[in-house]
């Protein structure tokens, strides 16, 4: 069972999260949260897998759980519940490690989905935040693309061909099909990737091959 701590302070949207969770046979809800604070000591108390946090809470908002979780329980993965117009938050997020982000009107199986890709170790956006983010990063990009570039330089061939479709949104099991090895292979070659770019997740990854533009 996927072990998940929800948080937000609004208490119809958690018990609405509940609901939608409940109906997946793999996910628990294990304990919930009215602010980041308690989020944050409640994620730690009860084990959690993964942390569904609202950006905007009282006493400590969803950013500062976020970091404060990769100091005290890096294990647990972290996924944002947004709103349009949190362009900036999100950007911030990903420089504290968060794995995911939601919108709060999505589908009930695009949270389902978030909260299972952050368990797998994987990434998660939902399309319409991955549109505005990349249209907010597309504004800072020329600035950065030297400053990323030298990044990408660290890596072999094929890992940077590994790291061009985790920037696609590919999954390790869909690269590992694409490029006929097997699954453990390619969860080697993106492990090695993060390490050698010093990203803390894949979105950082694809995030740093956008801004490094087309390369081989």
């Amino acid at each position: 069972m996927i072990r998940v701590l929800v948080a937000d302070d609004e208490p119809l949207i958690t018990a609405g999260i509940r609901t939608v969770l409940a109906s997946a046979p793999d996910i628990e809800v294990v304990a919930e949260a009215g602010d980041g604070r308690t989020a944050v000591e409640r994620a730690v108390s009860h084990r959690a897998d993964v942390a569904l946090l609202d950006i905007v809470m009282p006493v400590l908002d969803g950013l500062g759980a976020v970091d404060e979780l990769r100091r005290r329980a890096p294990a647990v993965r972290c996924v944002l519940l947004t709103a349009f117009g949190a362009e900036s938050h999100v950007l911030r997020a990903l420089e504290y490690g968060a794995a995911g982000f939601v919108l709060k009107n999505c589908e009930p199986g695009e949270l389902i989905r978030a909260v299972r890709a952050a368990h797998q170790g994987d990434a998660f956006l939902s399309p319409q935040v991955t549109r505005l983010l990349l249209g907010t990063i597309g504004a800072e990009r020329v600035g950065r693309r030297q400053e990323a570039a030298g990044r990408l330089a660290r890596l072999t061939a094929r890992e940077r061909e590994v790291l061009g479709l985790v920037a696609e949104g590919l999954s390790n099991a869909q690269i590992a099909r694409r490029l006929h090895m097997t699954e453990m292979t390619i969860k080697t070659y993106v492990s090695r990737v993060l390490a050698k770019l010093d990203c803390a997740n894949r979105v950082q990854a694809a995030l740093l091959s956008r801004d490094a533009g087309p390369h081989p």
